[in-house]
């Protein structure tokens, strides 16, 4: 951690952990809901990786994009995006961002930034070129985040989309979420060089490799890879160095890895940790267990919004499947 909080920015270093917490306990719930039988299909979860979400967003402008992944509940709530709305739409309910037909992996909210998560490996970096090629043809002075996890670095788009903005110089920052795993394949098997951050030395721009347990390092190195974007430099390649404590999917029994090591990981909880460093540096206990019980009634809250929501009519099933 920093040697002080944002430089006296207490209100930043508030947003930052509150937001952290936002997305663990919606993550919790969501996972409740899940084992009940009232959320379908399936889910990612992305417990344990909330200070990569959350100290990218912090660098960027609220007219900045972002793109993201199918575990992409907690970079949609670092950008903004309202938890009853996603919730619902976790529930299958009309009041949810897609009206209920799109799910965990598809959670999107132009408004806020968030160009949408999806369920296709490597799928964000693309999107996020074309987005950043035409804010460039604009000329307007904005940033898109492609936020991708390790497994992506074993795809083409991986290397086209690094390319591509390389030689366009596009205000592009690419954010890889390394943590750990790909499904179930180890980085080190499945990658010549794991260190995925020198992957960036072959297109000739800037890789930072980065703590992602550590919500301030990621901060301070978004900040940089932002501002860099921002100026018309071009791309750089953020690796953040994190870990999912839940396996792929939740139909994943996790028989490639042992309990020692995910507790060993945990053991470097990214949300006590700055806890920790937040009361050290003058924050008081009983102002962020006041912000946590906040967060929990805003959760159960967002919980009985979808709930009490309508469920989509039959009818309605091919409405907006097709463009007029």
């Amino acid at each position: 951690m920093g040697t002080q909080v944002l430089g006296g920015d207490r209100a930043l270093a508030r947003w930052m952990y509150e937001t952290m917490v936002l997305i663990r306990r919606f993550e919790e719930a969501a996972e409740r809901l899940f084992y009940a039988g009232r959320i379908h299909g399936t889910m990612h979860l992305y417990i344990g990786q909330e200070a990569v979400a959350v100290g990218v967003c912090a660098a960027l402008e609220p007219s900045d994009y972002i793109t993201s992944t199918h575990r992409g509940h907690g970079h949609a709530i670092a950008k903004g995006q309202d938890v009853n709305r996603m919730m619902a739409e976790l529930m299958g309910k009309v009041s949810g961002y897609c009206r209920g037909k799109g799910g965990s992996m598809h959670i999107a909210d132009i408004e806020v930034g968030n160009l949408g998560a999806n369920g296709i490996v490597a799928g964000s970096l693309g999107i996020a070129c074309g987005a950043a090629l035409a804010l460039k043809m604009q000329e307007r002075a904005q940033v898109v985040v492609a936020f991708f996890g390790d497994g992506a670095v074993h795809e083409g788009d991986f290397h086209e989309a690094l390319n591509l903005a390389a030689i366009w110089r596009l205000p592009v920052v690419f954010v890889c979420e390394n943590n750990q795993y790909g499904m179930s394949a180890p980085v080190e098997r499945m990658l010549g060089n794991p260190r995925i951050h020198e992957h960036a030395h072959a297109y000739g721009i800037p890789g930072l490799r980065v703590d992602g347990c550590d919500v301030l390092a990621v901060y301070e190195a978004a900040r940089q890879a932002v501002d860099r974007a921002r100026q018309g430099e071009g791309p750089t390649l953020v690796e953040a160095v994190t870990y999912r404590y839940r396996g792929h999917s939740r139909s994943d029994a996790q028989r490639y890895r042992t309990r020692e090591e995910v507790e060993r990981w945990k053991a470097r909880d990214p949300i006590p940790a700055f806890r920790r460093h937040l009361e050290a540096h003058g924050f008081e206990a009983k102002e962020l267990d006041a912000l946590e019980a906040d967060v929990m009634q805003r959760i159960d809250a967002a919980v009985r919004y979808a709930e009490e929501s309508p469920e989509p009519d039959a009818a309605d099933l091919l409405a907006d499947v097709y463009a007029e």
